[in-house]
């Protein structure tokens, strides 16, 4: 049995959202942006590093501290040193954190070189050990794990459910690919419905859920409590409504491009962007725009044209003449090509 309930769902007839953590993403901005357009059920922070010299990130406390989009937020800590994660565990549970959440799924080879993140799986008796000291830390609320099927293979996979299951861990976000697949390739969705069977707490599917229809779909495979969505929540920030309406059986409100396109405008408005250099901004913005585009056309120009713009003008005009010269087109319900 768990230790502690989860917050509160939006929606308690359905099944759970959450934004997946992104970094140098899912900042608090990003949070209160998203939230606009149909807040998932919860948030969770960027990760705070943790190891012998850190100190909680004021930046990343501030989307605990100052987030007012009424939504539960976990906070992420990404390390291995056993005291510095409980002494920083300690230190985030002052806060109003829904719960404390460990990455043990970054695949960011900088990352899990330094065995944190994904570099974890490859040693279930050191996850043993970081998790029985956690769940003693952590015990007025959630201990969650977000973590992948497994390194470079997924020998360790089921030694770890079995460790998540012991140490009575409240919720797993599970990404169903390994570490080394990154971002590419197939996602094992038949390893998360084994570990929906394996563990005894709630289990979010992660992992390329890119539409609404492809949420009810992946929840019906994997018999999963809900979905953790990344990229494609940064694609299409209307994702958590248009979910909910495919699981009540509504048809799906479209999105005009015209609403897409105060949408980009959103993302550039961010509070400090007057101190950022215009090159800077311009790089920021594609960022986002290499989602969106999927969703714009099917023979990619947007994409293309995109890319190839030098200046803030340049690419603000192009989306201009893409987004507003028709009123009457939609946005996609789902990407017309993968990245």
């Amino acid at each position: 049995m768990s230790q502690v309930s989860l917050p509160q769902s939006i929606h308690p007839d359905l099944p759970l959202t959450a934004l997946a953590p992104m970094q140098d993403v899912t900042n608090l901005w990003f949070m209160k942006v998203i939230a606009d357009y149909g807040s998932p059920d919860y948030f969770f922070t960027e990760y705070f590093r943790v190891n012998d010299t850190s100190r909680l990130n004021r930046s990343i406390l501030a989307s605990i501290t100052e987030n007012d989009t009424g939504r539960p937020v976990f906070a992420q800590m990404i390390g291995e040193s056993i005291p510095d994660l409980v002494r920083t565990a300690r230190e985030l549970c002052r806060y109003n954190t829904a719960g404390i959440d460990l990455n043990m799924g970054c695949p960011a080879p900088r990352i899990y070189r330094k065995n944190v993140g994904g570099g974890l799986l490859r040693e279930p008796e050191k996850v043993e050990r970081i998790l029985a000291e956690l769940r003693s830390t952590v015990n007025d609320r959630p201990l969650t794990v977000k973590m992948r099927v497994g390194f470079e293979n997924t020998d360790n996979f089921y030694a770890i459910l079995d460790i998540i299951a012991r140490h009575n861990i409240d919720l797993l976000s599970l990404h169903g690919r390994t570490v080394k697949d990154m971002y590419h390739g197939e996602v094992k969705y038949n390893l998360i419905a084994e570990a929906v069977k394996r563990v005894d707490c709630p289990v979010l599917a992660n992992g390329n859920i890119n539409s609404a229809t492809n949420a009810q779909e992946v929840l019906s495979q994997t018999g999963a409590a809900g979905v953790m969505v990344g990229r494609w929540a940064i694609a299409n920030p209307w994702i958590y409504n248009q979910i909910r309406q495919v699981l009540r059986g509504e048809a799906i409100e479209p999105v005009p491009l015209v609403e897409v396109r105060t949408y980009i405008d959103r993302l550039l408005q961010t509070p400090n962007s007057a101190d950022i250099p215009v090159r800077s901004r311009v790089g920021y913005l594609k960022m986002f725009l290499n989602y969106i585009a999927l969703l714009v056309d099917t023979d990619g120009q947007f994409l293309r044209l995109m890319r190839k713009t030098q200046t803030e003008v340049e690419l603000l005009n192009l989306c201009d003449q893409v987004f507003l010269a028709d009123s009457n087109k939609n946005f996609a319900l789902a990407p017309y090509s993968d990245v």
